[in-house]
């Protein structure tokens, strides 16, 4: 799926006045630069990079690959023993949600040729199913990897920091408000929240 972004951005500049001045000051929107990454790995890496620095989960990361010759399967993981795994870096708990990752996919009650072609809501439904994906980590997978036109991920702490840093707030805005707020942003609600990431210089996924 594509994103028109020159008529997002003609959208979004008519109707929000702090989105016109965003994009003046950034540029082209990034999410045009996000690469269709094989769904697999994508979500390898969401589990893997789990409350690590990017530097630690680079090294993991690498190593892990390393294992399957750089281009690991499910099927190979799967067959992967714990040892080996752990010695490369991954923790039990996160050893835990491969696995988990992996009979989900060779199953297939994780679908990952389909999701493409999946409505939102129903890939998020798929994802969460797995162990160690939240619905968080659906919606950066939907914006980054599926390139998603219309995602907002309320509960972003780095979106409701910049919306009320842009929007000058007295207080940081609720699900709701946000929701309420972005109603102007429709469909292209994933293209705001680049912009607004942008504007902490914090765009998640960045790999």
């Amino acid at each position: 799926m594509s994103i028109d972004y020159g008529k997002a951005r003609r959208l979004l500049a008519s109707r929000d006045p702090v989105l016109r001045g965003l994009m003046r000051r950034y540029g082209p929107c990034g999410l045009a630069d996000a690469q269709h990454a094989d769904p697999f790995r994508a979500l390898v890496h969401a589990i893997i990079s789990q409350q690590l620095s990017t530097r630690a989960s680079a090294t993991i990361e690498a190593r892990f690959a390393a294992l399957f010759g750089g281009a690991p399967t499910p099927a190979a993981v799967a067959a992967t023993s714990d040892a080996q795994l752990r010695a490369v870096g991954i923790s039990s708990q996160k050893l835990g949600y491969l696995r988990d990752l992996c009979r989900h996919v060779e199953d297939a009650s994780l679908p990952l040729a389909a999701l493409d072609a999946m409505p939102d809501d129903e890939v998020i439904e798929a994802l969460t199913r797995v162990k160690g994906i939240g619905r968080w980590t659906a919606e950066m997978f939907l914006m980054f990897r599926l390139h998603r036109p219309d995602v907002l991920p309320v509960n972003d702490l780095g979106i409701v920091k910049a919306v009320q840093r842009a929007y000058r707030l007295r207080t940081a805005p609720s699900a709701s408000r946000l929701r309420r707020l972005a109603e102007a942003w429709r469909p292209y609600r994933s293209v705001a929240c680049w912009y607004l990431w942008a504007s902490l210089d914090s765009v998640p996924l960045k790999e």
